[in-house]
């Protein structure tokens, strides 16, 4: 067995809920699939629980918080819907990300620009009740030095106020970029790989504890599982689509090795 890597693995269910909302069935279960995974090595469980409900339902995350032995992270809009989920269930930790109805994925992080005020007001809230908050946001310095703004001030100003505990305890970097330059190869790769990079080192400066995710596979995750003081990688596509093939215990392993490097 390949040794254990000190960057710790969440794996994404959403869409083992994905192929059994296809026919509407109770099977494939995603709290079955969430505690083979950790059988296997996974730190924790990341599950979005979307306001169209296409894959994870209120159910699911219900189960799962009475299931899940490690970190139960929930991903959500900043929806005051999806807060009073949140208030109930209590997940270890929610992950704020942008939604739209239309998209397939999550495309983008956080729209800090626009949605300032609503992020400051869902991290505090959530803070407030206990629950650790992380903000999905993309690999720009500005654009976490501004979420810092919100981290400490509750969106009061853009001045740093060192000592006031933050309301966002962690940033989880998006890699779409990363992972669509590793399909092309080239200089493109490490020019993106240094915006991560670069990324990460202003978010540990702001005192924010660091995630990644999105489009990681076994193939390119080694350099995003290597970067100093990463902690946590949040990866569901690739891992389950490998899974369908391979089973969960080994895609979890396969990618821990993967991440080891």
């Amino acid at each position: 067995m390949p040794a254990a890597s000190a960057v710790r693995l969440s794996v994404n269910v959403d869409h083992v809920a994905t192929l059994r909302q296809a026919r509407r069935a109770p099977y494939p279960d995603p709290v079955e699939a969430a505690r083979m995974a950790e059988d296997a090595g996974a730190s924790g469980i990341t599950v979005h629980l979307r306001g169209d409900r296409r894959h994870i339902q209120d159910a699911d995350v219900q189960r799962l918080r009475t299931s899940v032995r490690g970190k139960l992270n929930l991903e959500m809009s900043v929806a005051v819907e999806m807060l009073q989920v949140a208030g109930a269930v209590r997940p270890d930790q929610v992950t704020l990300v942008p939604e739209r109805p239309d998209e397939v994925t999550t495309e983008g992080g956080l729209d800090l620009a626009h949605q300032f005020g609503h992020v400051a007001a869902a991290a505090e809230r959530l803070a407030r009740g206990g629950i650790a908050v992380s903000a999905f946001v993309d690999p720009d310095p500005g654009g976490i030095e501004a979420l810092a703004a919100i981290a400490r001030n509750g969106g009061g100003g853009p001045g740093k106020r060192p000592g006031l505990p933050l309301t966002i305890a962690g940033v989880e970097l998006n890699t779409d970029s990363y992972t669509r330059a590793t399909l092309i190869g080239g200089e493109m790769v490490e020019r993106e790989l240094a915006k991560v990079r670069a990324a990460a080192a202003v978010a540990l400066a702001c005192g924010f504890r660091l995630y990644a995710g999105h489009g990681l596979t076994t193939a390119n995750v080694g350099p995003i599982a290597a970067l100093p003081g990463m902690e946590e990688l949040n990866i569901g596509h690739a891992l389950i689509a490998r899974a369908v093939l391979v089973g969960i215990p080994a895609a979890v392993k396969e990618m821990l090795a993967a991440m080891a490097g």
